[in-house]
């Protein structure tokens, strides 16, 4: 069984092998199944896309970035097409991580897509999108719920203390007046008095 360190260093290398313009080892372009890698990179305008990858315990996050249109984002494939690329990107990975480390990698989808859309101008758009898979065969523990809030004591008496809660009026603070002269005043809408 590979440890969870294996497998996130093979992973990692199969990423930094991915960037745009890549080469395999016969000279060919490294095609991934974005749209980067579609018409030619001279005459046809390029659309920026990538991907990168995070990790949580025993899941691996597949994070994807695109420029779109705003016409197309409007079709009702839009979101399903988004999910295939996802899962060309996750088929890439464990395609190189075989070649790469000499045994296979098993991913299994977690959850559903999430993607989020943000535009520059009425024309232009990007896409952000994720989806989380499990990785087989780590030795790692799931990701488990958040810890329980722990205070120290001390910091927590202090807090009980009081203070501006918001609803309270704000008390005025010391402000120095220059040549050794301080002065205060009881809160923000009374005037200054010297300490």
């Amino acid at each position: 069984m590979a440890t969870i360190l294996d497998i996130v260093r093979g992973i990692s290398q199969v990423v930094a092998n991915s960037y745009d313009g890549a080469l395999d080892e016969k000279g060919e372009p490294i095609k991934i199944g974005l749209k980067r890698e579609e018409g030619d990179a001279i005459k046809d305008s390029r659309i920026m896309d990538g991907f990168k990858v995070s990790f949580s315990g025993n899941q691996i996050c597949i994070h994807y970035h695109s420029e779109v249109k705003l016409k197309d984002t409007h079709d009702k494939d839009f979101e399903s097409e988004l999910e295939q690329t996802i899962e060309d990107i996750a088929s890439f990975i464990k395609k190189e991580y075989k070649k790469i480390v000499g045994s296979a990698l098993t991913l299994k989808k977690s959850g559903e897509l999430e993607a989020i859309m943000q535009n520059t101008s009425r024309v232009r758009s990007w896409v952000q999108a994720k989806c989380h898979y499990d990785i087989g065969g780590a030795d790692a523990d799931p990701v488990a719920a958040g810890s329980e809030e722990s205070v120290n004591a001390k910091f927590k008496s202090f807090l009980d203390q009081g203070g501006w809660d918001g609803e309270s009026e704000a008390k005025g603070q010391p402000v120095y007046q220059g040549k050794g002269k301080v002065k205060a005043r009881k809160d923000i809408h009374s005037s200054y008095k010297a300490e």
